[in-house]
């Protein structure tokens, strides 16, 4: 009877210890569209935050503490992204990499916020996400009034004298970013022909297609996402309109290509300075091509968002999210993106969007800054 005692308070020993040391794990979370029409862009961001937490915990953890990642599916949906950062903030996960469209990313933060939990999105654009003086978020991207500046000041330079539609599909982002290019182009004297909308998820655009035949289009500028962009370019091309189509970087996954095939060709995109290409990212990439995963698009900039939280919290010695970000706002930090800085709303300082080209095999790159 002694005996099994003994052994019954050594393996309640052996299970505290082991619960114990469960519970010194930190768990964070990454967050975005995993199901629904914007998943490819999910899956850059979980396998982003997948690599990032397996490099940090092979180096030895976050304060000593492995990481333990959370995946939470907002499928683009307010609602939904409202209900995850709920769930996530109420089981206190002191940060969250998320959310990607901007019309998830600020109903989020305000849950966040409610939560004492720390967003940075790799992804959402939209300037209202870092405008409403809320404490705990960051960006590790650019803003659309940035990007569509970007795209005026190419419009304006290639395509003068021609004539110009502007579409959106009315969400946060796509609208936003509409709306910043449209501002941008009449800031500079250049007024579009067309300005109009439709709605995330049609499939058929004939008839927006037909107004843009009948009023001569040379360029449309679409702010929204790659799907509707991708069954837009098909239907030009079907109603034999050669158009081209230029996008912001929602883009910015070869899910768009397999939707239009080589029709592709010339389509433009805005985006950040490819972040595969650069030193700073070189291990990483390599060891993504290792596992048969290409880096594209949202994937190393969630990678980034890990490495800026990471850095913060050993920096103050603490995971306390009120303390890493006043550390996040006041310091550098060293990233797959290069150098990283921050300002007082959570923006970084260094913004440098580009234009690239679609290819008709289904690739992209950077077009020649000093033209078309």
């Amino acid at each position: 009877m002694k005996s099994l005692k003994l052994i019954g308070l050594a393996l309640g020993a052996s299970l505290a210890l082991s619960a114990s040391a469960f519970a010194q794990d930190i768990t964070i979370a990454v967050a975005g569209p995993m199901t629904g029409s914007e998943s490819a862009f999910g899956r850059q961001m979980k396998n982003g935050a997948e690599q990032a937490v397996a490099d940090l915990n092979a180096a030895g953890g976050v304060l000593g503490k492995k990481l333990k990642l959370e995946v939470g599916d907002d499928a683009c949906d307010p609602k939904q992204a409202r209900s995850v950062a709920e769930k996530l903030s109420g089981a206190r996960i002191p940060f969250v990499a998320g959310h990607f469209c901007s019309s998830s990313s600020i109903p989020a933060s305000e849950a966040y916020a409610d939560g004492n939990t720390l967003q940075i999105t790799p992804a959402s654009t939209n300037p209202l996400f870092t405008e409403r003086k809320l404490w705990n978020v960051a960006r590790v991207c650019g803003r659309d009034d940035q990007q569509g500046l970007v795209a005026a000041e190419y419009i304006i330079k290639n395509f003068k004298g021609k004539s110009v539609a502007i579409l959106n599909d009315k969400t946060t982002y796509g609208k936003g970013l509409a709306d910043e290019t449209k501002k941008a182009l009449n800031k500079a004297g250049f007024q579009e022909k067309m300005f109009e909308s439709y709605n995330k998820g049609d499939k058929d655009f004939n008839s927006i297609v037909s107004r843009l035949k009948r009023d001569n289009i040379d360029l449309v500028y679409v702010g929204g996402y790659h799907q509707e962009a991708g069954l837009i370019l098909r239907q030009m091309r079907d109603q034999g309109l050669q158009t081209v189509l230029m996008a912001g970087d929602a883009m910015n996954d070869k899910e768009f290509a397999s939707i239009t095939g080589p029709a592709a060709e010339g389509t433009l995109f805005t985006f950040g300075p490819d972040p595969r290409n650069k030193p700073t990212a070189k291990a990483i990439v390599e060891k993504f091509k290792a596992k048969n995963i290409d880096p594209e698009g949202y994937t190393l900039y969630t990678y980034a968002a890990m490495q800026v939280w990471s850095q913060a919290v050993a920096k103050v010695g603490s995971t306390d999210p009120k303390k890493v970000m006043d550390a996040i706002k006041a310091g550098e930090w060293d990233t797959v993106l290069g150098k990283m800085a921050f300002d007082a709303k959570g923006d970084i300082k260094a913004i440098d969007y580009v234009v690239y080209k679609w290819d008709a095999k289904g690739n992209y790159a950077e077009v020649n800054p000093k033209g078309s």
